[in-house]
């Protein structure tokens, strides 16, 4: 029985334009959730969504296969029918346990293109929040992504100061520097977010001109003022663009904000005279791989800085062992607490079902054999026989926690399916009440 889940897409596998169509629009996914919830056929949600990252976590009744529950969430979040093998191809899965690895993984930074960084953690946590204003998080969700964010906060020490060089804005920057250094020249950086906010600080630390374009040109104003750079309009730039050398892209606009008659102004007025270079980090695509094709000018998009950045990661990941020690310390005590939650309500009916079974015993041979025994003889044999069923409940109950965490609760219901029907029943209503998802030791990938 697989009650949790997680599928989605991420910079790994350098798939920007799928990534885009996966992605909603920030300001409308509280509106959203309660309808991608439905579509996909769970009981809870939480949809998160970065730069680089569109993932949703959701717990199901039991009752729905999970390969249909990732084909569903394909087709609500694109909005068209799955091709046969299309949602299991594009999408990574994970349920159970490994569903509660993932989440603590990302939360911790770990699996970000910058090995260690924090800032995943305060996306997870707007990501819960919105599922909170939506009504779609429950018990189950609320529980993981809680020990996912403890989680985070136990390992942030830990890669403090040791972060991985390499980040996609750093790679941006980089990119962007070696093309204004070159031909000393400025850089337009369009679009005021975290990574454009990163790129326009570093190039202004080479001393390079920075301009700031955005669409409210207050915002550009501030990040202006602050890196000694210049502040322009979207709309007053695309119309008469300054000379510059490169431009880098970061908006969150769902069409290109610079099409072929604004590349092709901004290439008549480059100091050098080359050709632009352009570095997009917008997803979707800021600018359109095909129309800067058309022009000739190089673009430099998503799935290259992606393949770059993790070159990078992969080495930086043998320095973070003692993190990754905490994750799987976390994730094999957060088996036990399911574990306990899910049996502990069944252990106890068990005991109660000993104790009644003894007392019943008792009252009979009270009643057939002993009707002239004295009252304290009556209550003595009453409070021997309690403790009797107390001794002889303790060690099946010690046996059911241990199958509970070594193969998983749906052992347990397994069991009493078998052996006590109504204490299975019993077991599967405590569950629900509990908000305990069951946990089994497997990873589903394409």
């Amino acid at each position: 029985m697989h009650r949790i889940g997680v599928v989605g897409l991420c910079w790994r596998q350098r798939r920007s334009s799928l990534l885009a169509e996966l992605t909603i629009p920030r300001e409308s996914r509280v509106e959203r959730l309660p309808m991608l919830r439905d579509l996909a056929g769970v009981q809870e949600l939480v949809y998160l969504a970065t730069c680089g990252r569109v993932e949703v976590a959701f717990a199901t009744d039991g009752n729905v296969s999970f390969d249909a529950c990732r084909r569903r969430v394909f087709e609500a979040l694109t909005g068209r029918e799955a091709h046969a093998g299309e949602a299991e191809h594009a999408m990574r899965a994970w349920h159970g346990e490994g569903a509660a690895e993932h989440l603590f993984v990302v939360a911790s930074g770990l699996d970000s293109a910058r090995v260690g960084e924090s800032e995943i953690a305060g996306q997870i946590r707007d990501a819960l929040a919105d599922a909170q204003a939506a009504g779609t998080v429950g018990p189950r969700l609320e529980r993981v992504f809680t020990e996912a964010l403890r989680v985070a906060k136990r390992v942030k020490p830990m890669t403090e100061g040791r972060i991985g060089t390499v980040s996609l804005s750093e790679i941006a920057e980089r990119h962007a520097a070696e093309r204004a250094l070159r031909t000393q020249g400025a850089v337009a950086v369009i679009g005021v977010s975290t990574m454009t906010e990163q790129c326009a600080r570093a190039l202004a630390a080479h001393g390079i001109r920075v301009i700031v374009v955005n669409r409210t040109l207050s915002r550009a104003e501030e990040l202006a003022r602050e890196i000694s750079g210049e502040a322009r309009e979207l709309d007053a730039f695309r119309a008469a663009p300054d000379a510059v050398e490169a431009l880098v892209l970061a908006t969150g606009a769902k069409e290109p904000v610079l099409g072929r008659a604004e590349l092709e102004r901004i290439a008549a007025r480059t100091p050098s005279g080359e050709l632009p270079l352009i570095i997009d980090l917008g997803v979707p695509p800021n600018v359109a791989p095909e129309v800067a094709d058309a022009t000739g000018i190089t673009r430099i998009g998503m799935d290259r800085i992606s393949e770059e950045a993790a070159e990078d990661r992969d080495r930086l990941l043998l320095d973070f062992a003692d993190a990754r020690a905490v994750i799987d310390d976390a994730v094999v005590e957060f088996r036990k607490q399911t574990a306990e939650r899910l049996v502990g309500p069944a252990i106890a009916q068990l005991r109660l079902s000993y104790r009644r079974t003894a007392m019943e015993g008792v009252d009979r041979l009270l009643a057939k054999s002993l009707p002239g025994l004295a009252e304290a003889d009556r209550e003595m044999l009453r409070r021997w026989a309690e403790t009797l069923a107390n001794r002889l409940a303790h060690v099946p109950s010690i046996g059911l926690r241990d199958l509970a965490f070594t193969v998983g609760p749906s052992a347990v219901e397994a069991f009493f399916e078998s052996s006590d029907p109504a204490m299975r029943d019993s077991l599967t209503t405590a569950g629900d009440r509990a908000g305990a998802e069951v946990l089994e030791p497997e990873m589903i990938e394409p």
